[in-house]
Parts: C-alpha cells; structure tokens; sequence
C-alpha cells in the first residue's frame, strides 16, 4: 500500500465494496449470512475512514511497516518545530480578530500540507518509516493546533 491516494477512486471502490458486503444481499441466505455480511460492512466503513484521512492513514501505514507513532509516550520533537510551535500558539493567544486568527490558519494549513508531502516522501519514495513516524507525530500537533484555531474562531462568532 502506498500512502498516495486518488480520493476519488477510494471512493469508488468502498462503494463497490459496501454494494458487495451489503447485508440485504444475503437476506436469502440466513441471518448468519446476514451477520457476517454486516460484519464485513463495519470493516469496509472502518477502512475507508482510516483511508481517506492522510493523518490516519500516514500513521496506520508507519505502523504496518514496523515504526509505530507512540504519540503517547514519544513526544520528542525537533527543536525548530517546538519553537515554531511556540510563536503560533503566542500569535493565538494574542489575537483578536477574525483576520489575525485567518492569518494563522493559513499559516498552519500550509505547515499541514508541507507535512503531509514530505510524510508521502518517506513512506512512498525513501522508505524511511521512523522519518515518516516523526513527521506523523508532527503533523498531528499541527491538527490539535488547528482545532484551536477553529474552536477560537467558533468564539469569536458567537
């Protein structure tokens, strides 16, 4: 598996996949057939939702390949990413308008990316698995941030 994914084509196929596994499919083979069908469902949706979110699937993909996250007890970062860290969570505590909380939002959407491809280097192209978990790590920091963000702007709309 690789960590590049066409979104659409995802798409394509767990609908395929659910039509297959749909449990009303089965209705005239038992409900054994049926609860297995069901079961098989639940595995296709957990999948996708794994799948179609690059966070989930950079971490799954890091863990498959021998380099699990470990977020929990492995918080080392870099030291230019902590500090990073630091000055954008000042810039939201010091923030005061829509605009100001825009202009951190972008800045933190365009860390999130820069994060993801280089996430899709490592996995894909280098193979440097504990890199990519890393970088996972990283990544994951920057969405907490940006949650913030969104929970900061949700305040200031009300």
């Amino acid at each position: 598996m690789r960590f590049a994914q066409d979104r659409a084509q995802l798409d394509t196929r767990w609908k395929e996949l659910q039509r297959e596994a749909h449990p009303d499919k089965f209705a005239a083979q038992g409900a054994a057939a049926q609860r297995v069908a069901m079961q098989w469902s639940v595995r296709i949706n957990e999948a996708y939702q794994r799948l179609k979110d690059p966070l989930r699937r950079a971490g799954y993909l890091c863990e498959l390949l021998g380099s699990p996250i470990n977020a929990e007890r492995n918080t080392d970062m870099p030291a230019d990413f902590l500090i990073q860290q630091i000055e954008w969570r000042e810039d939201l505590d010091e923030a005061e308008t829509a605009d100001d909380l825009d202009k951190i939002a972008l800045r933190a959407s365009l860390s999130q990316r820069k994060q993801l491809s280089k996430i899709e280097q490592m996995l894909d192209v280098d193979h440097d698995y504990a890199a990519a978990a890393q970088q996972v790590r990283s990544l994951m920091f920057i969405e907490r941030f940006a949650s913030e963000i969104d929970a900061r702007i949700d305040q200031l709309e009300q």
